[in-house]
């Protein structure tokens, strides 16, 4: 049936009218289908006033319409039975990229130019309004409690992780940056480092640190976030700090150790890349800021102690959990607020809304760019990065290479907090699997259809 085909009311119609599909033969049959949706539906019916019009699929993907009378199909009904899954089950991975190829921008290029074009249409004929913060060096002022919240969180997640690691035990291959939360590695040979092909990609696991599992991106400390960029030749001379510690410096929390310029009044533009700062010699000798916090401080490996029983445990976890959560929502409300820049080549980061000029990006085809970056808009993960490892089932059963399609996933932080008992988080139940059933053997796998 190729096109449409319109069924009038006729006793003498060569095409009998089919009786409507029921969701189960055992079932009476179904007197009102208005947007009734299946997995692999062969016919869509929608009632309207006067008729009853529906979709066929026949073979090889062709389809067609029909429209008959209400009266012969089904009687006139109010009710409106919609069937759908709010909640998904299971959820893709989050992709891996090729080292080949550059990372894809937050927002396509087209859309930033049509939002360019937009924005310059509408200020055409008006007045240049003056640079909101923080483009015109001032703070702004709703982030600065959530800078202090973030950075505490941060050295909580990083204590209270290696608490965790004492008696949840995580695995490191030797080899490569896999990692895996248990006892024993998984016996996936997904290794790709040195040697791999000699152990035909199976690990060599053995202990690891905490850094493998929270991972420390780094950044240049910048003492004027308005400042010149960082030419080549100063690469070394600029101290590099965790890169989540410095968004949370240009967000206003002050460090005495890694001093940075806040101005009171804002910069006076003298051209299009060129600024001034205003005479702040008529204000008062500044005072404490009132919104300051404690700070937090990272225990050293000697003063960790682990936690002595079960329920201490699954404290410790439901606290690192919720750590994790304020770490990366308020990072998230940072980076809407100051700009953050990533390589789309190599992992490196830049707190800034220019990225620095040094030329140390070692990724593919870096001698065609002069080992140049190529800055483009970051994400979350770009800052923050979730490290996703396979989830052992509830049974505590060890991983089997052959049933690896019916595993799941998750951040290795959320893995340790869920092992130690925390109680799984709505966001990360669809990458964990965790309505799967899990073949016993292989024979059993493949009946799975």
């Amino acid at each position: 049936m190729t096109g449409a085909l319109a069924m009038m009311p006729s006793t003498s119609s060569p095409y009998p009218l089919l009786a409507p599909p029921t969701c189960s033969s055992r079932l009476p049959p179904l007197r009102c289908f208005v947007g009734l949706r299946w997995s692999a539906p062969r016919i869509q019916v929608r009632e309207y006033p006067d008729a009853v019009a529906g979709i066929a699929k026949g073979a090889g993907g062709r389809g067609g319409r029909f429209r008959a009378p209400a009266s012969s199909i089904s009687q006139p009904c109010s009710r409106t039975i919609i069937i759908t899954n709010e909640h998904v089950q299971n959820a893709d991975f989050p992709p891996n990229y090729s080292k080949r190829v550059k990372k894809p921008f937050p927002i396509p290029v087209l859309e930033l130019r049509r939002r360019a074009k937009e924005r310059a249409k509408k200020a055409e004929g008006k007045p240049k309004r003056s640079l909101p913060p923080p483009k015109n060096g001032m703070l702004i002022k709703r982030l600065i409690p959530v800078a202090y919240k973030v950075y505490n969180a941060r050295i909580l997640l990083i204590n209270n992780l290696k608490r965790l690691m004492k008696v949840i035990p995580v695995k490191g291959c030797k080899h490569c940056s896999e990692i895996h939360v248990g006892s024993v590695g998984h016996p996936f040979r997904t290794c790709k480092g040195m040697s791999s092909d000699k152990r035909r990609g199976q690990h060599d696991w053995g202990g690891t640190l905490v850094e493998a599992v929270f991972v420390p991106v780094e950044a240049y400390h910048l003492e004027d976030r308005l400042g010149k960029r960082i030419p080549h030749d100063q690469r070394f001379a600029v101290p590099r700090i965790p890169a989540l510690v410095e968004l949370c410096i240009q967000a206003g929390v002050n460090l005495p150790e890694y001093p940075t310029k806040r101005r009171r009044k804002p910069i006076i533009k003298i051209g299009k890349n060129e600024f001034v700062d205003a005479n702040e010699d008529d204000l008062p000798d500044p005072e404490p800021y009132k919104l300051e916090h404690p700070i937090l401080e990272e225990l050293n490996d000697n003063e960790i102690i682990a936690p002595a029983s079960p329920e201490e445990i699954v404290a410790l976890a439901e606290e690192t959990l919720e750590a994790w959560e304020v770490v990366r929502d308020g990072a998230l409300k940072l980076m809407k607020g100051y700009a953050v820049r990533v390589c789309g080549y190599c992992p490196e980061v830049h707190i800034g809304a220019s990225g620095h000029k040094a030329r140390n990006c070692g990724a593919f085809k870096h001698q065609q760019r002069n080992g140049q970056h190529g800055w483009q808009a970051a994400v979350l993960d770009d800052l923050i990065p979730p490290r996703y490892v396979w989830h052992l089932p509830e049974s505590g059963e060890e991983l089997q290479r052959d049933l690896k399609s019916f595993y799941g996933q998750a951040p290795a932080i959320v893995e340790i907090c869920v092992q130690a008992g925390a109680k799984v988080p709505e966001k990360y139940k669809a990458t964990m699997r965790l309505d799967i059933g899990i073949p016993t053997s292989l024979r059993e796998a493949e009946m799975v259809v």
